[in-house]
C-alpha cells in the first residue's frame, strides 16, 4: 500500500514537473518573439505624407488621398519592408495620428515615419487668410500659429510620440519636417506681398524648429526637407510645390509628385 502511494507521488510529480518545463518552454518561446528582427515599416501623419498634391490617388482611401506616389509608398517599392502599413490622412491633427493611425504599430515595427503638426497649427487657415485678406491680417494670422506652435503643440506631439514609443518601442521613428514655401525676389508677380511669402516661410522654419526638438527630446530622428526644396519652392520657375490650384483647391501649397519622389523620399533614404 505504501509502495502504490510512493508510485502515485512520484508519478504526480514528474507531471508536474513536465507541465511546469513545458510552461517555462512557452514563456520563453512567447518572450523569444519579440525577438525577431523588427523590419515593418508603418507610415504615419498629414497630407505631406499621405501625398496630397502629387495626384494618382487611392480611391479606397478617400479623403485621405493616399497615393503611390507619397514618399512612403516610393520607398516601401525600393526596400521591400516586411510589412507596409500606410494610414497617413490628408487633414489631419496629432490627436488624429493618436487616435486612428496607430493601429498597425507592434514589436515587428523596425520604421516609423510622420509628418504631422502643421494642421494643428492652422496651415490651413494661414494660407486661406493671406491669400484672402490684407497683410496685416495675414501676418496676424501667422503670429497667432506662431504662439501655438510656442504654447500647446509641444504638448500634443509629446503625446503622440509617447503613444508612438509604448506601441512600436523597437523602432526607428523619423519625423520628417515641412518645406519653406516661397522662394523670394523669385518669379512670381501676383499674388502675395515679399512680407507675407518671407513670414511664411519664417513660420515654416518655426515649426520645424519646435518638430526637431520634440523629436530630438524622445530619441526619434527629425529630417528636415527645406534644404532639398531650395531652388523650388513656388516662384523659383520649377517648383515642387503647388501654389493655388483653384480647380482643386485641397492641393494647393502641397509638395507635386516631384516633391515627393525628390524632396521626401531622399530625405527618408537620408535618415532610415
Amino acid at each position: 500500500m505504501r509502495r502504490s502511494r510512493l508510485t502515485a507521488c512520484t508519478a504526480a510529480f514528474t507531471s508536474l514537473l513536465v507541465a511546469a518545463g513545458l510552461t517555462l518552454t512557452g514563456a520563453a518561446a512567447a518572450q523569444a518573439a519579440p525577438g525577431a528582427a523588427a523590419t515593418g515599416y508603418v507610415a504615419l501623419g498629414d497630407s505631406y505624407s499621405s501625398g496630397l498634391g502629387a495626384g494618382a490617388y487611392d480611391g479606397a482611401s478617400g479623403s485621405c488621398k493616399r497615393t503611390a506616389r507619397a514618399y512612403p509608398a516610393l520607398w516601401a517599392d525600393a526596400n521591400s519592408p516586411s510589412s507596409f502599413h500606410f494610414t497617413a490622412c490628408a487633414g489631419a491633427r496629432t490627436g488624429d495620428v493618436r487616435t486612428k493611425q496607430l493601429g498597425p504599430l507592434g514589436s515587428g515595427t523596425g520604421l516609423v515615419s510622420i509628418t504631422v503638426g502643421g494642421n494643428d497649427a492652422g496651415f490651413s487657415d494661414v494660407m486661406s487668410t493671406c491669400v484672402t485678406e490684407s497683410e496685416k491680417s495675414c501676418l496676424d494670422r501667422i503670429a497667432t500659429a506662431r504662439r501655438y506652435v510656442d504654447a500647446t503643440l509641444p504638448g500634443h506631439l509629446d503625446e503622440l510620440y509617447e503613444a508612438i514609443a509604448d506601441r512600436a518601442p523597437r523602432a526607428e521613428v523619423v519625423v520628417l519636417g515641412y518645406p519653406r514655401f516661397y522662394k523670394l525676389s523669385g518669379s512670381c508677380l501676383a499674388g502675395l506681398s515679399e512680407r507675407e511669402r518671407s513670414a511664411i516661410n519664417s513660420a515654416s522654419d518655426h515649426l520645424n524648429g519646435a518638430l526637431a526638438k520634440r523629436a530630438a527630446d524622445h530619441g526619434f530622428t527629425f529630417a528636415g526637407v527645406t534644404g532639398r526644396f531650395a531652388g523650388h519652392e513656388i516662384c523659383s520657375g520649377d517648383a515642387w510645390l503647388h501654389s493655388l490650384k483653384l480647380l482643386s483647391i485641397s492641393e494647393s501649397y502641397h509638395p507635386k509628385a516631384a516633391g515627393q519622389s525628390r524632396g521626401y523620399l531622399p530625405a527618408l533614404n537620408a535618415a532610415a
